[in-house]
């Protein structure tokens, strides 16, 4: 699944080509691809003739402020990729790929299309009059976004708290932090030296502040590189991301660690795989300087 970096590299990739131009047409060729409103002419209605003033990011979430001839708000084009989705700017004549599930034409035969092998994506189309937190499922219960003044050591120290799950599966909690995946966070676990299967109220103060340190040196690298390229994401321009040519771990399993040439272990951990090195992050044994 695309997370944070990955989107974020699609919204930088949407606002360089897709803004101030009006949607002249709309075609959706899976229904349930659009989640709102239930009834297809509703969605392709509200887009017509709108502009795309400005794409934002929150979480793993897409969201486009939309308007028409510049100034009266027409609502906002909600997207969430899920697991597959990709959105892709190509000229209008381009032959569709067998897993193109929504068109949206513009001027100057350019088109958007959002494909998705998996078919979980998700796109809305919100009202002026509505609320997008309300709407879009899951997009106002967001927690704090990883470099945001928000998610400090306090907070990670209070929301862990008392807490039995691993940390691993806390931490993809988007109640908790908002736009992290299976790839960051095993990355993050592997620089701040905590097995993914330790559990949150056994953490030690410094291992929460270092772990908040890993966070966001993780998600920087990655945004530097574009994201990672894994079988279903590409970039708007369809090209690459370079962010698993310097993975710690991520689908390392059986190749030597950077630090100290132990094999990555790979393990199943609540449904999800998870890799990590078992000599550079072993099991907490005593629980000392925990978090009170």
């Amino acid at each position: 699944m695309p997370e944070l970096p990955e989107v974020e590299t699609v919204r930088l990739g949407l606002n360089a080509v897709t803004c101030h131009l009006p949607i002249v047409g709309t075609e959706v060729l899976l229904a349930r691809t659009i989640t709102y409103p239930k009834v297809l002419a509703e969605f392709q209605a509200g887009l017509q003739g709108v502009q795309i003033a400005e794409w934002r990011r929150r979480g793993k979430y897409l969201l486009a402020t939309l308007n028409k001839d510049g100034l009266q708000p027409a609502g906002w084009l909600g997207v969430h990729l899920r697991m597959s989705g990709q959105l892709l700017w190509v000229e209008a004549s381009e032959p569709l790929h067998k897993h193109t599930r929504v068109r949206l034409s513009f001027e100057k035969n350019q088109e958007l299309r959002f494909l998705d092998q998996r078919t979980f994506g998700q796109l809305w189309w919100v009202p002026p009059s509505e609320d997008p937190n309300y709407i879009m499922s899951g997009f106002g219960a967001l927690g704090p976004e990883p470099l945001s003044p928000e998610l400090s050591d306090e907070y990670l120290e209070k929301v862990l708290r008392g807490r039995d799950r691993p940390i691993k599966n806390a931490l993809l909690d988007q109640t908790l932090i908002a736009g992290l995946g299976n790839i960051y966070v095993d990355e993050s676990l592997f620089l701040s030296g905590i097995h993914p299967t330790q559990p949150c109220k056994r953490l030690t103060v410094s291992q929460i502040k270092k772990l908040h340190g890993a966070i966001e040196e993780v998600i920087q690298t990655a945004l530097t590189q574009g994201g990672t390229t894994f079988s279903s994401f590409r970039q708007v321009s369809g090209t690459n991301g370079n962010y698993g040519g310097v993975a710690w771990v991520y689908r390392r399993g059986g190749q030597p660690c950077h630090q100290c040439n132990t094999p990555i272990e790979k393990m199943r951990l609540g449904g999800r795989s998870c890799h990590f090195c078992p000599q550079c992050q072993p099991v907490l044994k005593d629980k000392i300087e925990t978090v009170p």
